[in-house]
């Protein structure tokens, strides 16, 4: 979407952009997850169908949120809603796979993952994901929401010029999820190995801010976005990769993993806002990523809109009930909303009412 040749109607006010997530993206988000639970119940396999289950019931959040892409080109949001859940959906099932996995093994967690490089790639032809583990008959499920995206991206009239960095952003997800995953006592060096190898076009974020952005979805679903329009230029991909990656994304999931501490520690799960030396330093370090979001957007076409999704995130995450429940997470949460713009305490709002009618 380059400044000068979009003609995307995208909203550049709250109020507009919510009417539009309540009137289009909120049902049809519903409806393409009704069809996916459908699919997920029929599962002969018991473990597969109750992890494909529990991630739509505790994660439709996800999609809901990601939608907010597709409401932004209205005409495309036919393609990009199917698409924007499918993907989504394959990301949550496989966290679920993976977190709460019968396996341990890396040699699993990247052939499963597999799929997600599948599902980005309209030529690539389907394997066999579930080749390194016991269960395995989904009854063509993951196939089905591999084949969905890649059908919705032949659709999108410049996926070409995206797909590369689509691609990149994918590889680098896939790779978080098979180091975040495997035996406890090796997932820290593994990820700091990884970092060692890509620490030198990002100087400005440290190796948990870093592995924390690979780990959002969000970049792709603005590339998707980018490539519904047919007067996509190449530079404004690399505007989109450089304002997203690592710090839109960043900021989602650092948000994420900072409402998520208590519970990711009484689980042993690794959680990269732990790594902060103290409460003082992990305001710091989020706020310095909220402001180098917000400069980076300003390069983008339609900033307005990318300011919305920034507060809308810090809104989402700090409105979120786990907060009043972790007494530093609630101090934090205070300070990172003090002297909120009107925008943030909309979205807040909106955010609490969503929760509310899902």
């Amino acid at each position: 979407m380059s400044r000068r040749n979009s003609s995307a109607d995208v909203p550049q006010r709250p109020i507009g952009l919510m009417l539009r997530v309540y009137r289009y993206a909120l049902p049809e988000v519903r409806e393409q997850l009704r069809h996916w639970r459908d699919k997920a119940e029929a599962m002969p396999d018991p473990e597969l169908r109750k992890q494909a289950i529990a991630s739509m019931t505790s994660k439709q959040f996800h999609c809901e949120g990601g939608s907010v892409y597709a409401v932004a080109n209205l005409p495309m949001r036919h393609v990009l809603i199917p698409l924007i859940v499918a993907f989504q959906t394959i990301s949550d099932y496989l966290d679920n796979l993976c977190d709460r996995s019968t396996s341990l093994d890396p040699e699993d967690f990247r052939r499963l993952h597999q799929s997600m490089l599948d599902a980005v790639d309209p030529a690539e032809p389907l394997h066999d994901y579930y080749e390194f583990r016991e269960e395995k008959d989904d009854a063509g499920y993951l196939n089905e929401l591999v084949k969905t995206c890649q059908a919705s991206l032949r659709l999108l009239p410049s996926y070409p010029l995206a797909a590369d960095t689509v691609r990149e952003l994918v590889g680098l997800y896939c790779d978080l999820q098979v180091y975040k995953h495997i035996h406890r006592e090796l997932r820290e060096d593994a990820l700091l190995t990884w970092w060692e190898r890509h620490r030198g076009r990002f100087p400005a974020v440290a190796w948990n801010e870093f592995a924390a952005a690979t780990g959002s979805t969000l970049g792709v679903f603005m590339l998707f976005l980018a490539a519904s329009d047919p007067k996509l230029q190449p530079e404004t991909v690399r505007q989109i990769h450089e304002a997203y990656f690592p710090y839109i994304c960043g900021l989602h999931i650092l948000l994420d993993y900072l409402i998520d501490q208590e519970e990711d520690l009484a689980g042993g799960d690794l959680n990269f806002c732990s790594y902060y030396d103290n409460m003082d330093r992990t305001v710091e370090r989020i706020a310095f990523i909220v402001e180098e979001a917000k400069s980076k957007s300003e390069q983008l076409e339609h900033p307005g809109f990318h300011r919305m999704i920034i507060e809308g995130l810090l809104a989402l995450y700090l409105s979120d009930p786990k907060v009043s429940k972790q007494r530093q997470v609630k101090t934090i949460s205070r300070k990172l909303m003090k002297d909120s713009p009107l925008m943030r305490l909309f979205f807040f709002i909106n955010s609490i009412w969503i929760r509310k009618t899902s």
